[in-house]
């Protein structure tokens, strides 16, 4: 095994991994995030937001030769399926009538946030493939029900399809900073080949609009008119901006709207309050006010040097109509144009996110299961929902807000 040439260490904290050379991993990845930075997954540890009591024990496996850091992932054990987005609660239910134990589990993902990106970190391909044979062998070792690696790239789908995992696929809706290409004949050539007009960013929100089908425009301008109407308006502030008394405003928000929805935030006070202290170039938040006084907030995440922007937290202390969306789409949507940034995520599910041009994407997972029954069972499951997922990007296409697709496609 690949393994075997590697030293593997098991780690119950972030905190005894040493952060430059997990930082470093990190940076060799082509789809990095902000959320796989050493100190955000320290920050969910300390907090108490992902630790044992809350159902998440670390684990964090790596290798190594000598002192120097080869390969790493953020890997808990889960005694419950919560904070995860890709649903497998089925597949426990049926554990559980067979008179088995699903859980505990093993995961390798970012805690509430199912952002895709990069979960294997490795200096290169043989010690990624190491990684995994670790990961499925650690999985043995504890006598694990199951591993399974959520919102990974494509690296990392590569690694684990030859280890023989199974795959899985949702759906997510993302923006990018684009102005659809026009056919031939339907607009200026620009000098591109075969009579297509270049991609560019957008200038302006109007021109974003102009983007769209003449109904998805005039829904967006209706409902942006809605919140000036009811006297609101915004302010943002990024990064060392954000004042500690924004971040408390926020978090009451935050806090107010999961209370009314009848439960309790993942995500703790003191988790934000390490976010704008220790990773505070990556937000931008921003307000909403009315007669001076602010009414609500959302909090999206950057990655500035990928210039990639990703919709996360919002909440509100009055009822606006409309006003979500203003907060977590429009604003965010116009700031991104303003600033060069290329994309925006979404976040999971919704698809009412298409009718603000979030167009739909693919997303992987990859599962093993250490009882040869359950695994071909769920390698059968996969492959008619994976029918149905085709099924649904199909007709999702088919409902695009844009006058003509984005290059690329959807997928």
């Amino acid at each position: 095994m690949a393994a075997a040439n590697y030293v593997t260490r098991v780690f119950s904290s972030p905190a005894q991994v040493d952060a430059t050379q997990w930082n470093a991993l990190l940076a060799l990845e082509p789809d990095a995030s902000p959320f796989l930075q050493h100190a955000y997954l320290l920050a969910m540890h300390e907090s108490g937001c992902a630790r044992h009591p809350a159902g998440w024990q670390a684990q964090f496996l790596t290798l190594w030769h000598g002192d120097t850091l080869q390969a790493a992932c953020p890997l808990y054990l889960k005694n419950h399926s919560y904070g995860e987005y890709v649903f497998d609660w089925a597949w426990a239910n049926a554990y559980a009538q067979h008179g088995l134990d699903y859980y505990p589990k093993a995961l390798v993902a970012v805690p509430f946030t199912p952002v895709p990106g990069a979960r294997l970190l490795a200096r290169d391909a043989p010690a990624r493939t190491a990684l995994v044979e670790a990961l499925i062998q650690h999985t043995r070792d504890e006598q694990l029900s199951s591993l399974h690696l959520l919102f990974v790239q494509p690296h990392d789908v590569k690694a684990c399809e030859e280890a023989g995992m199974l795959l899985r696929h949702t759906v997510q809706f993302h923006w990018k900073n684009v102005v659809p290409t026009l056919p031939e004949g339907d607009g200026p050539a620009l000098g591109r080949p075969g009579g297509e007009s270049a991609p560019r960013p957008f200038t302006d929100f109007d021109d974003f609009l102009a983007s769209l089908v003449q109904e998805k425009r005039k829904k967006i301008r209706q409902e942006r008119r809605k919140v000036t109407e009811a006297g609101v308006s915004f302010r943002h502030a990024e990064g060392a901006c954000i004042t500690e008394a924004d971040w408390a405003f926020f978090y009451r928000c935050y806090e107010r709207t999961y209370l009314e929805h009848g439960n309790a935030p993942y995500l703790n006070w003191v988790f934000f309050q390490r976010m704008a202290r220790d990773m505070p170039q990556n937000w931008l938040m921003f307000i909403a006010e009315r007669d001076g006084q602010p009414i609500a907030s959302s909090l999206i995440a950057l990655d500035v040097s990928r210039q990639v922007a990703y919709g996360r937290y919002w909440g509100a202390l009055e009822r606006v109509d409309c006003l979500h969306f203003e907060a977590c789409y429009y604003q965010p949507l116009a700031w991104c144009i303003a600033n060069g940034v290329t994309r925006f995520e979404g976040g999971a599910q919704g698809e009412q996110k298409m009718a603000r041009a979030l167009l739909p994407v693919r997303t992987t997972s990859a599962h093993w299961l250490a009882h040869p029954s359950f695994a071909d069972a769920v390698e059968r499951f996969l492959e008619r929902e994976g029918q149905g997922i085709d099924q649904y990007l199909t007709h999702l296409s088919s409902r695009s807000p844009l006058k003509s697709p984005q290059p690329g496609g959807t997928a």
